[in-house]
C-alpha cells in the first residue's frame, strides 16, 4: 500500500545522478549526428591552353580527312585541280582576214583615164577626213582624167592635188564622197623592224582589192625607176604585189597602214613580183602629198 497516496520512492542504490556533459543536451536527449555526405571528387576548370590543343588537334584531323578525299582516298597521287582563281584570257594575234577586213573599206581603186578608156589601173587609200586619196604618182601621171571607185561602188572623178615624183606619191581630191566615208587608221612608220608581218592590199593584175601577207625584208631601201631616178627610204617587204597594185596600203598586223607600195624588183623584163616589193614610209607619202601628217599609232 502507498502511506499518505505517494507513489513509492526508489531506493537510493538505484537513483543516478546525471552531470549534463558535451554529449547530452539540456533536456537530457542524447545529440542526433550530422549525416555526412559522400565528397565527390572537384575537377579543376579546362585551361586555354587545354581548349586550343584540342581546337588544333581537331583542325588537323579535318585537314587530314580533306586531303585524303582529294587524293582519291590513298589510291594513287592526288591529281592537281583547275584553280578557281580568275586569270584574263589571253587572245592570239589579229588573223589575216582581220587585217584586211579593217583596211578594205579605205581602199579605192585608181582609173587613168584617157577619154573614156582606161589606160592604167592602179589602187589608193583614204588616208584622211576629208577624202584625200594617197596613191602612186605614177599611176595618175600623165591622164587626161582619174576616176575613183570608192570599197561601196561609189564612183567620182578626182584631180591631182598634190604630187611628188621624187618620192612617186600623189595626192587625189576626189569630187564626190561616199555617203559613209572611212579613212584608214595610219601607223607609225617609225617603228618597223624587219620581220614584222604585213600585208598588201590593191587591184593587181585587175583583181580587185586583193590580199598578199608577208614580212618586212628590210629598211632604207634604194630603187631605180625605169626613167633612171631613184626611190629612197623605202620599205622593203615580201607580200606580193604585180602591176595595179602600185599605191595600195602596206598594213601592219594591228591594221594600221604603214606605207603606200610603190614598186617591185625584178630582174627580167617580165615586170612581175619575184619576192621583192617596195614601199613609201607614210610618215613621208603623207608629207609628199602635201597634207598635214596624221596622227601615228
Amino acid at each position: 500500500m502507498r502511506p499518505n497516496g505517494r507513489p513509492p520512492e526508489a531506493p537510493r542504490d538505484l537513483q543516478v545522478d546525471f552531470d549534463v556533459q558535451g554529449d547530452v543536451l539540456a533536456n537530457g536527449d542524447p545529440p542526433r549526428p550530422s549525416r555526412q555526405w559522400p565528397q565527390l571528387p572537384r575537377f579543376a576548370a579546362p585551361r586555354r591552353g587545354v581548349l586550343l590543343g584540342v581546337a588544333v588537334v581537331l583542325a588537323l584531323a579535318l585537314t587530314a580527312f580533306i586531303a585524303f578525299r582529294a587524293g582519291g582516298g590513298g589510291s594513287g597521287a592526288a591529281s592537281a585541280r583547275p584553280s578557281a582563281s580568275p586569270s584574263p584570257s589571253r587572245s592570239g594575234p589579229p588573223t589575216i582576214a582581220q587585217i584586211y577586213a579593217s583596211v578594205a573599206p579605205s581602199v579605192v581603186t585608181i582609173q587613168a583615164l584617157d577619154g573614156d578608156k582606161v589606160a592604167a589601173t592602179g589602187t589608193g587609200v583614204v588616208a584622211s577626213a576629208e577624202g584625200i586619196i594617197l596613191t602612186a604618182n605614177h599611176v595618175v601621171a600623165g591622164a587626161g582624167s582619174i576616176r575613183v571607185v570608192f570599197a561601196d561602188g561609189t564612183q567620182a572623178a578626182a584631180k591631182v592635188a598634190q604630187a611628188d615624183p621624187a618620192m612617186d606619191i600623189a595626192a587625189l581630191a576626189p569630187e564626190a564622197l561616199p555617203d559613209v566615208l572611212v579613212p584608214a587608221v595610219i601607223g607609225n612608220s617609225d617603228r618597223l623592224a624587219v620581220g614584222n608581218t604585213v600585208v598588201a592590199v590593191g587591184n593587181q593584175l585587175g583583181l580587185t582589192s586583193s590580199a598578199t601577207a608577208g614580212v618586212i625584208s628590210g629598211l632604207d631601201r634604194t630603187a631605180t625607176n625605169p626613167d633612171g631616178t631613184k626611190l629612197t627610204g623605202l620599205i622593203q617587204f615580201d607580200a606580193a604585189v604585180n602591176p595595179g597594185s602600185s599605191g595600195g596600203p602596206l598594213v601592219n598586223a594591228r591594221g594600221e597602214t604603214i606605207a603606200i607600195v610603190v614598186a617591185l624588183a625584178n630582174p627580167t623584163s617580165a615586170g612581175t613580183f619575184v619576192g621583192v616589193g617596195f614601199a613609201v614610209p607614210i610618215g613621208a607619202a603623207l608629207g609628199a602629198g602635201g597634207g598635214d601628217q596624221a596622227p601615228q599609232q
